[in-house]
């Protein structure tokens, strides 16, 4: 363990073997830090933050800060929970939960870049990379391997599916179905063909996914439509999950692409 001189460690703070604390760096007395995390120089960590193995936190990173909530009462119990390999690069921000008891929670092996600020009870899942200054509001969710653009703006209670990429500087305020890409503001572009790729996918996984996007966005049939339709139809693994994520929007519903209807109920 290497703990330099400058940083405070509060009475309560458990750290587990190897983990590294820079300069002026602060640790609150509710803290759980795993083996081999390292700390950069000047973070804070206050509340109930769990952070789990081999993570790295970034110069100025901010974890565990009270939630840009209206409503937050300062005696509210919640935290943050945090897995493992994560790279949490410099002055992110990651708020804990607003309602008593609850967390944010960020799985492994995820790569948060410069300036992401991830709001109040947020739940990012695995090997998903936020690029430079997103901003996630609250209970925004982000499925595996997403890849959000730099710049990017979420609004709270955003989905966001496995496999999306966004590009950078766009804004969505409804929910993003997995395997597309989106750009601009609330548009959907086509399909992550690459990431697909990449991901592991078939051939026929990919055709598979391409007709259920077809069938969704350039039908001409509105969500509804689209989902009885697709009730008729056989699907394998990713058709389903596809339409199993559409089926469960918000009542913001899902963002639509170009000459599509998707977007009407």
């Amino acid at each position: 363990m290497s703990i330099h001189s400058t940083a405070i460690i509060e009475e309560g703070a458990w750290l587990g073997e190897g983990v590294e604390v820079g300069p002026f760096s602060l640790i609150g007395a509710e803290a759980v830090v795993g083996d081999g995390t390292i700390i950069r120089s000047h973070v804070v960590i206050e509340g109930a933050v769990r952070i789990g193995r081999q993570n790295q936190i970034g110069h100025g990173s901010i974890l565990g800060g009270a939630p840009q909530d209206l409503g937050f009462a300062s005696a509210t119990k919640s935290g943050i929970e945090l897995g493992d390999d994560n790279v949490i690069r410099e002055y992110c921000t990651i708020h804990r939960g607003t309602a008593e008891g609850s967390s944010t929670i960020v799985g492994n092996g995820n790569f948060l870049m410069a300036g992401a600020h991830l709001g109040h009870n947020c739940r990012i899942g695995n090997n998903v990379v936020i690029a430079n200054n997103c901003l996630l509001g609250g209970y925004v969710r982000v499925d595996d391997r997403a890849f959000l653009g730099g710049g990017s703006v979420f609004h709270q209670y955003v989905r966001i599916g496995r496999l999306v990429i966004t590009q950078g500087n766009s804004g969505f305020g409804k929910d993003l179905p997995p395997f597309v890409v989106a750009a601009q503001i609330n548009l959907v572009a086509g399909l992550n063909i690459v990431g697909l790729r990449r991901a592991g996918f078939s051939a026929a996984d990919r055709d598979e996914v391409k007709r259920a996007f077809k069938l969704l966005y350039r039908s001409g049939l509105n969500t509804r439509q689209a989902l009885e339709k697709s009730a008729e139809m056989e699907w394998t693994q990713h058709g389903r999950e596809f339409f199993d994520f559409v089926a469960e929007a918000g009542t913001r519903g899902i963002v639509p692409s170009r000459n599509s209807s998707a977007d009407d109920s």
